[in-house]
Protein backbone atom coordinates (compact mmCIF):
# COMPACT_ATOMS: atom_id res chain seq x y z
CA UNK A 1 0.00 0.00 0.00
CA UNK A 2 1.27 3.63 -0.66
CA UNK A 3 2.63 5.19 2.01
CA UNK A 4 0.49 8.25 1.66
CA UNK A 5 -2.36 6.58 2.20
CA UNK A 6 -1.16 4.69 5.17
CA UNK A 7 -0.12 7.91 6.57
CA UNK A 8 -3.69 9.32 5.91
CA UNK A 9 -4.94 6.49 7.99
CA UNK A 10 -2.89 6.97 10.66
CA UNK A 11 -3.92 10.60 11.10
CA UNK A 12 -7.26 9.38 10.69
CA UNK A 13 -7.32 6.87 13.49
CA UNK A 14 -4.94 9.39 15.87
CA UNK A 15 -7.94 11.83 15.49
CA UNK A 16 -10.19 9.12 16.42
CA UNK A 17 -8.05 8.54 19.59
CA UNK A 18 -8.04 11.95 20.42
CA UNK A 19 -12.13 12.54 19.93
CA UNK A 20 -12.21 9.38 22.33
CA UNK A 21 -9.81 11.22 24.88
CA UNK A 22 -12.39 13.46 24.89
CA UNK A 23 -15.30 11.64 25.41
CA UNK A 24 -13.67 9.46 28.23
CA UNK A 25 -14.25 12.29 30.36
CA UNK A 26 -11.17 11.66 32.10
CA UNK A 27 -11.10 7.68 31.82
CA UNK A 28 -14.49 8.14 33.43
CA UNK A 29 -15.92 6.48 30.65
CA UNK A 30 -15.18 2.76 29.88
CA UNK A 31 -15.44 1.99 26.43
CA UNK A 32 -14.19 5.80 25.06
CA UNK A 33 -11.03 5.10 27.47
CA UNK A 34 -10.47 1.60 25.91
CA UNK A 35 -10.64 3.04 22.27
CA UNK A 36 -7.83 5.82 22.59
CA UNK A 37 -5.54 2.89 23.06
CA UNK A 38 -6.93 0.35 20.35
CA UNK A 39 -6.97 3.97 17.89
CA UNK A 40 -3.64 5.30 18.83
CA UNK A 41 -2.28 2.02 18.99
CA UNK A 42 -3.54 1.42 14.97
CA UNK A 43 -1.92 4.84 14.03
CA UNK A 44 1.26 4.21 15.25
CA UNK A 45 1.21 0.54 13.44
CA UNK A 46 0.44 2.40 10.28
CA UNK A 47 2.64 5.36 11.15
CA UNK A 48 5.31 2.83 11.11
CA UNK A 49 4.48 1.30 8.10
CA UNK A 50 4.49 4.85 5.99
CA UNK A 51 7.80 5.64 7.08
CA UNK A 52 9.11 2.90 4.80
CA UNK A 53 8.41 4.92 2.38
CA UNK A 54 8.54 8.45 3.35
CA UNK A 55 11.33 10.21 5.08
CA UNK A 56 10.62 11.14 8.49
CA UNK A 57 10.71 14.62 8.67
CA UNK A 58 8.18 15.41 6.45
CA UNK A 59 5.63 12.68 7.82
CA UNK A 60 5.62 13.13 11.40
CA UNK A 61 5.28 16.90 10.48
CA UNK A 62 2.22 16.16 8.20
CA UNK A 63 0.87 13.52 10.63
CA UNK A 64 0.96 16.30 13.64
CA UNK A 65 -0.27 19.23 11.69
CA UNK A 66 -2.63 17.71 9.94
CA UNK A 67 -3.95 16.00 12.63
CA UNK A 68 -3.93 19.12 14.56
CA UNK A 69 -6.45 20.89 11.98
CA UNK A 70 -8.69 17.81 12.12
CA UNK A 71 -9.08 17.12 15.42
CA UNK A 72 -9.81 21.12 15.38
CA UNK A 73 -12.25 20.89 12.99
CA UNK A 74 -13.93 18.22 15.32
CA UNK A 75 -14.04 20.06 17.99
CA UNK A 76 -15.97 22.95 16.41
CA UNK A 77 -18.66 20.87 15.02
CA UNK A 78 -18.78 17.85 17.05
CA UNK A 79 -18.17 19.62 20.75
CA UNK A 80 -19.26 22.77 19.85
CA UNK A 81 -16.01 24.57 20.72
CA UNK A 82 -15.81 28.27 19.64
CA UNK A 83 -14.77 29.54 16.54
CA UNK A 84 -13.46 32.57 15.81
CA UNK A 85 -11.39 34.14 12.84
CA UNK A 86 -8.00 33.67 14.71
CA UNK A 87 -8.68 29.66 15.09
CA UNK A 88 -9.64 29.61 11.29
CA UNK A 89 -6.65 31.64 9.98
CA UNK A 90 -4.66 29.28 11.84
CA UNK A 91 -6.06 26.27 10.79
CA UNK A 92 -4.92 27.63 7.17
CA UNK A 93 -1.55 28.55 8.22
CA UNK A 94 -1.12 24.72 9.64
CA UNK A 95 -2.35 23.77 6.21
CA UNK A 96 -0.09 25.90 3.87
CA UNK A 97 2.41 24.44 5.98
CA UNK A 98 1.83 21.18 5.13
CA UNK A 99 1.42 21.85 1.40
CA UNK A 100 4.61 23.57 1.59
CA UNK A 101 6.57 21.03 3.40
CA UNK A 102 5.10 18.76 0.45
CA UNK A 103 6.25 20.70 -1.94
CA UNK A 104 9.62 21.25 -0.62
CA UNK A 105 10.08 17.47 -1.85
CA UNK A 106 9.30 17.35 -4.98
CA UNK A 107 11.27 20.60 -5.68
CA UNK A 108 14.65 19.87 -3.68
Amino acid sequence: MNSHYLLLLAILFEVCGTTCMKLSQGFSKLLPSILIFVFYSVSFFLFTLALKGMDVSIAYAVWAGLGTALITVVGIFWFREPVNSVKIISLFIVVAGIIGLNLSDRIA
